[in-house]
């Protein structure tokens, strides 16, 4: 270890503080997201594509999305990079504007009847650009939390960020009911994109008021930045990279089969209206507001892994009974279940992504490692609605329940190899993990 590295750290900002400003923005990020989501599977289908079978368009809309998810690996690697080498907050504001910019501009896109092949081209093209923006976002919202925070609470301030998530999901399912009571026709899905330069001013508002990095300021002044960060974390660790991919997909892939693929399935199905799935939607989400929390200070007391295999875990047993459960076309029973998707499939995986991959990387290549993996299964998960229509084309609801039980197996399997790194449990030293393969950049 060279002297360089008993130096102290530099002083954090209030942990509590980049906690919330970090969620906040991911709020924001999140909303922009998943009302593409939202939006596809009720409108996109038959407003920007040229055809009259429904199950085409819902797939030809599923398509342009997962172009998104595409495109977070590329923003991942972007955020990454740049996250490693100019700070991890310089990166939150880049992002944020990315995303929020697309995200209005969707928001004004005119229909197929308005502008034919051009209006589909145009929301691809924007729908990358989201992609891209949500790819930056979470590395950086999560090591600012993290860094911030004191390694025996990391846990919990780690989970505050994902908070964002559930929180621009309501907001995303909140605006949909809202725009149809208020409005009709184009305007029910125009009004919450254009809703979003709101919420993005706001979002930018709070994030240019906190620090950078105490870990970051510390590398920097040190000269231990990494002159290709991105690539030194490939090269070195990338079955470290591989592993969290595998960890996330009951998580996220889970996520969207709940969610996004869940509101065109009652429809083909003809066993609920979508309004069923995003009330279910909305009240896991409102529970998820609370329960991340608490399941990131529990990892804090129990470990990181014990919490994440309650949660893939119950990803493998709920996959048949989630379907079931749908299937019956009762209203509470809809709500039941996706509710319960969330708050026991995803929330404990989720609530601590944010400290267990954080505690996986060296700082000097840290947001590069957790960007890249975070986003590679991002990708993934966005072709699993698409894949998830084409099963039930075929065998019926059989085969998306057993593609969401699938993706537990796969990340329980991931879980039970990844260290763990909760220094209450582990019995390590809650230090920073030092620097390595640093060059001077000066």
């Amino acid at each position: 270890m060279h002297a360089s590295d008993s130096k102290a750290v530099p002083a954090r900002d209030n942990a509590g503080k980049v906690s919330f400003a970090s969620m906040i923005g991911s709020a924001v990020e999140s909303y922009d997201f998943f009302i593409y989501g939202t939006a596809a599977a009720g409108w996109f289908g038959s407003v920007f594509f040229h055809t009259t079978e429904p199950l085409v368009g819902i797939l030809a809309a599923f398509a342009t999305m997962a172009v998104g998810f595409f495109m977070r690996p590329l923003g991942g690697y972007l955020a990454g990079h740049y996250g490693d080498r100019i700070g991890r907050k310089a990166i939150l504001l880049w992002s944020l504007v990315a995303m929020g910019g697309a995200t209005v501009l969707i928001g004004a896109l005119p229909t197929y009847e308005q502008a034919g092949l051009v209006a589909p081209l145009l929301l691809i093209l924007l729908r990358m650009i989201q992609g891209i923006g949500f790819g930056a976002e979470w590395g950086g919202a999560v090591l600012m939390a993290c860094e911030h925070s004191p390694p025996h609470r990391r846990g919990f301030f780690g989970a505050v960020p994902q908070i964002g998530i559930p929180l621009g999901l309501l907001m995303a399912n909140g605006a949909f009911l809202a725009s149809g009571a208020l409005f009709e026709g184009d305007w029910v899905w125009r009004a919450p994109f254009l809703a979003s330069v709101v919420m993005v001013g706001v979002g930018l508002y709070i994030r240019i008021g906190v620090s950078e990095s105490p870990e970051f300021e510390k590398m920097k002044a040190e000269n231990k930045l990494v002159k290709q960060p991105a690539l030194e974390v490939i090269r070195n660790d990338w079955r470290k990279i591989l592993q969290i991919i595998g960890l996330r997909l009951a998580e996220t892939g889970g996520y969207y089969l709940a969610t996004s693929f869940m509101l065109s399935y009652v429809l083909l199905a003809g066993v609920a209206t979508k309004e069923n799935v995003l009330w279910g939607t909305m009240i896991g989400s409102a529970l998820g507001l609370i329960s991340h929390l608490l399941f990131g200070a529990l990892s804090d007391r129990i470990g990181r892994k014990p919490v994440f295999l309650l949660g893939s875990l119950f990803t493998i047993a709920f996959g048949i009974p989630l379907f079931l459960l749908i299937n019956s076309g009762v209203f509470v029973m809809v709500i039941v279940a996706v509710a319960l998707s969330l708050l026991l499939s995803h929330d404990p995986i989720f609530a601590v992504e944010a400290s267990w991959f954080t505690e996986q990387f060296p700082p000097n290549v840290r947001s590069s490692g957790i960007s890249l993996g975070y986003n590679g299964a991002s990708m993934i998960a966005g072709l699993l609605p698409f894949f998830a229509t084409g099963l039930f084309a075929v065998v019926g609801w059989i085969g998306p329940a057993l593609l969401f039980s699938s993706l537990g197996v796969i990340s329980t399997l991931c879980a039970l190899r990844m260290p763990e790194t909760a220094p209450a449990v582990a019995g390590i030293d809650p230090k920073p993990v030092v620097a390595r393969g640093s060059v001077t950049l000066g």
